[in-house]
């Protein structure tokens, strides 16, 4: 399988368009366009009768005492976990491409709808929504994509994994409101074939993506 874009090259920075937040002199970040990004894939093996896309960080620092934080910085050495960005499943073994902004477009305040998405797909939950969870204004169920907001004081590259799965199954076997990690559990087995591309992000000025 092939996995590419159009909106970022493999290994190249992800322009902010496609981020939750982007960079902001004045306050450090602002929020962005928040646009999914344009992917295609080919040489899908035979048998495929569905796909999982599957985004994730796996930079974020594993506790929060420093992030954001004026006059603090969160350190390189500090260990790292991941992030769930965007998880959908049930993609039809007919679709080839997603276009840029197809699944999202803007920042949604307390998260989009969900699960059903277009094009008969089934969106998880992403990671904003733990994230969120104590803010009275943002919380919520985030489903489907929400881009890149690493943490402004950061002193790492993030890295952003977009990785295209053919199943051998029509429909994931998840249901209700489901996670990234519940995803990776249920389609063991499943797996005919799988690709991959990574686009990186900072918030951070003194970090060069």
């Amino acid at each position: 399988m092939k996995l590419t874009s159009k909106s970022f090259a493999d290994g190249a920075r992800i322009p902010s368009e496609f981020a939750f937040c982007a960079p902001d002199l004045a306050t450090h970040v602002t929020l962005s366009e928040n646009r999914n990004p344009h992917l295609a894939w080919s040489d899908v093996p035979a048998g495929t009768k569905s796909f999982v896309l599957i985004c994730h960080d796996p930079d974020v620092p594993s506790r929060g005492d420093d992030v954001n934080k004026e006059g603090r910085i969160v350190p390189a050495s500090l260990p790292r976990v991941d992030f769930f960005h965007w998880v959908m499943v049930d993609l039809s073994v007919g679709m080839a491409s997603i276009e840029a902004g197809d699944f999202s477009s803007g920042v949604t305040a307390r998260g989009k709808p969900g699960p059903a998405a277009w094009h008969g797909a089934r969106h998880g939950s992403n990671d904003y929504t733990g994230w969120f969870s104590g803010d009275k204004e943002m919380s919520g169920n985030y489903f489907g994509y929400d881009g890149p907001c690493p943490p402004w004081n950061d002193a790492i590259l993030h890295h952003y994994v977009f990785t295209l799965f053919a199943l051998d199954v029509a429909r994931c076997p998840v249901e209700g409101v489901f996670t990234g990690p519940v995803v990776r559990k249920a389609i063991e087995g499943h797996v005919l074939g799988q690709a991959s591309i990574m686009g990186t992000y900072s918030l951070n000025p003194s970090v060069v993506a």
